[in-house]
């Protein structure tokens, strides 16, 4: 669920195509050398500039965001341009707040519903290697790790995941419908302590609570 909203510029398409990266492993050297520099994030917050590109090239949105994530299960999503919403969940709820609409819409989480990206940076890397083909390449002080599925019926074409200085830099998914969604990474730190409060939403008075765990019991 990583998200409804996206993000650089026809720039961006560019730097994509041409990045002078040099091929240097692949397998299982490849996803050793992922899950080591995932793994070792234990909390990470940054803002996010989201894109949404077209298939032709446009770019049909672009999005400001501030995002927090935890181990285990937290996870923060708050959008702040073109519009405000908030996407949250400790692990075991998700909320999900509109204030434009006053509005919360809780859910119970489903984590076999996240995005390839969240789960990741959670953690999950046991069906990473199965799953995925991914492939490294390192140039100076980047490293750009690819995962194209396995599987045809996979959303994604293919998963991009950049570092900089062991810092993640850039997502770019490439979707089987031509689209894009690029998110990139500035003002990131990691291992810094999280309150519980940033992974729970409390409703402001006097708005709709619509409340789908209750619906679906």
């Amino acid at each position: 669920m990583i998200f409804r909203t996206p993000s650089l510029i026809a720039l961006m398409t560019l730097a994509w195509c041409c990045s002078p990266l040099h091929s240097a492993s692949a397998g299982q050297d490849a996803v050793a050398e992922l899950e080591s520099l995932l793994g070792g994030i234990d909390s990470l917050s940054a803002d996010v500039e989201q894109l949404l590109i077209e298939a032709g090239g446009g770019v049909l949105e672009q999005s400001l965001i501030v995002m927090h994530a935890r181990k285990p299960g937290g996870f923060s999503w708050e959008m702040l341009e073109p519009f405000v919403e908030l996407i949250v969940t400790d692990g075991t709820t998700l909320w999900n707040y509109q204030p434009e609409l006053e509005q919360v819409v809780i859910e119970d989480w489903k984590p076999d519903q996240a995005e390839l990206a969240m789960s990741l940076f959670q953690g999950e890397f046991d069906s990473l290697a199965a799953e995925y083909r991914v492939t490294m390449a390192v140039a100076a002080n980047r490293q750009r790790f690819e995962l194209a599925p396995r599987q045809l019926g996979s959303p994604y074409g293919v998963v991009t995941i950049e570092f900089l200085d062991g810092i993640v830099d850039a997502i770019r998914i490439e979707h089987r419908d031509g689209q894009r969604t690029a998110w990139l990474f500035t003002n990131v730190q990691t291992n810094i302590p999280l309150a519980d409060e940033q992974f729970e939403f409390a409703p402001p008075p006097g708005i709709e609570i619509v409340d789908s765990r209750a619906a679906s019991r």
